[in-house]
């Protein structure tokens, strides 16, 4: 708690240095794995994935750490195939491809255009390389834009364009609600990637000022290279910084929305997207919580 606190208010140079260090530890662990020969295989990764409840022909939307899990033999596309062979080919398999690295709104403000062809994922080594594969779909949004591969990869993905929020019921993270669909946080939190939180927001008359008031018009490109614009919100940098998602936690758990294990050396968390969303409603309306205000009002 006490080194939280600390983190909370130390200076930006205290932590920028910290994260590099941090880093340059991991890389040294994941070098002597590799170099011992202790790396995850996908037969392994196929096996603890079922462990935390994965099926066959699942819709599965994946929040994950390449760094977290340990060394993988074969990397990112180990990773993608082991989770590809656990839904099987009736699953559709869905990460995350957004293309600001920190806030959305100064993302927008230095880069108003969208490309979906070439606009590159910033949400770590696997989304991009899984963007690139061969008959992955991408939502045409300018923040928030999901892949998918699978039977239900359109579906997902045909009608983000034009909506002025990006997580209502035309978005990729309400279909997956609409769909039964899972959520795996491999090696990640609530706090740091869990985007299906913010569907409470769009579900409901939310009553704190989240979105910014400022609306964007993007130029996008899509996959013909034909040009139109998109106008769009995004979170307010303010009210963002009062989240604290992982305070959530419990109450997903109390309620069996969410289930922990392991993947490799990762912490994973395994969420009912549609259960969480529920929840969520029921706890916001009757006592007022959110990823704001998670002990209510």
């Amino acid at each position: 708690m006490l080194k939280g606190i600390a983190l909370k208010y130390a200076p930006e140079f205290i932590l920028e240095w910290a994260k590099k260090l941090k880093k340059n530890q991991r890389r040294k662990q994941l070098r002597s794995q590799k170099e011992n020969k202790k790396g995850l295989t996908c037969a392994q990764m196929v096996n603890e994935l079922r462990q935390i409840g994965i099926k066959e022909g699942d819709s599965l939307l994946v929040h994950c750490s390449l760094s977290k899990i340990g060394f993988v033999e074969g990397g990112p596309d180990t990773v993608i195939n082991a989770l590809k062979e656990t839904i099987g080919k009736t699953g559709t398999l869905l990460f995350p491809s957004f293309p600001a690295k920190g806030r959305n709104v100064t993302h927008l403000e230095m880069n108003p255009f969208f490309d979906i062809r070439t606009t590159p994922s910033q949400m770590g080594v696997i989304t991009e390389y899984f963007r690139t594969q061969k008959n992955v779909m991408r939502s045409f949004h300018p923040t928030d834009s999901v892949c998918a591969l699978g039977p239900l990869a359109d579906y997902f993905t045909n009608s983000h364009f034009g909506q002025l929020t990006p997580y209502n019921e035309y978005s990729p993270f309400r279909k997956l609600c609409a769909q039964n669909g899972k959520i795996l946080m491999l090696g990640t939190t609530l706090n740091g990637a869990c985007t299906n939180l913010h569907t409470l927001e769009d579900a409901v008359d939310f009553k704190f000022p989240v979105y910014d008031e400022k609306v964007f018009e993007i130029k996008m490109i899509d996959a013909a290279g034909k040009q139109s614009l998109m106008k769009t919100k995004v979170h307010n940098p303010v009210f963002s910084a009062k989240r604290n998602c992982d305070a959530l936690k419990p109450i997903f758990e109390k309620e069996k929305v969410l289930v922990n294990g392991k993947v490799g050396e990762a912490d994973c968390m395994l969420i009912d997207a549609n259960k969480m969303l529920e929840v969520m409603i029921k706890n916001y309306n009757e006592r007022g919580v959110t990823m704001y205000t998670p002990l209510g009002e």
